[in-house]
């Protein structure tokens, strides 16, 4: 009996990922865009801002924290996930059952 073998997805080697160049910039700049707005919260707070405007300026910042979020998810799937049920490794989804301990603490 032949044995299977194991094949790696080529967009992650073990707890890394190997992103391309325009993924990795279009992640960068979104992170950059949230610090900013982390900053401006900061600012609001020193300069005695109005609450409310301050609140809007979180909720700012939390709606372009989950756009990021979903980014980073859909890219997941599409890469790791997506190339362990291609390779057929349905024993060991080990990808697949990680996004789903991982949905569950994004949810809560």
């Amino acid at each position: 009996m032949a044995e299977k073998k194991e094949t790696a997805c080529p967009h992650c080697s073990g707890m890394k990922k190997v992103r391309d160049g325009e993924e990795q910039r279009q992640l960068l700049n979104r992170l950059n865009r949230i610090e900013g707005q982390i900053r401006g919260v900061k600012k609001m707070l020193a300069e005695d801002a109005y609450c409310i405007d301050i609140l809007n300026q979180v909720s700012a910042a939390n709606c372009a924290l989950n756009s990021f979020t979903k980014v980073l998810l859909a890219a997941h799937l599409k890469s790791c996930v997506a190339e362990d049920v291609r390779e057929g490794n349905t024993e060991k989804l080990e990808k697949l059952d990680e996004l789903v301990r991982t949905l569950q603490k994004l949810m809560k």
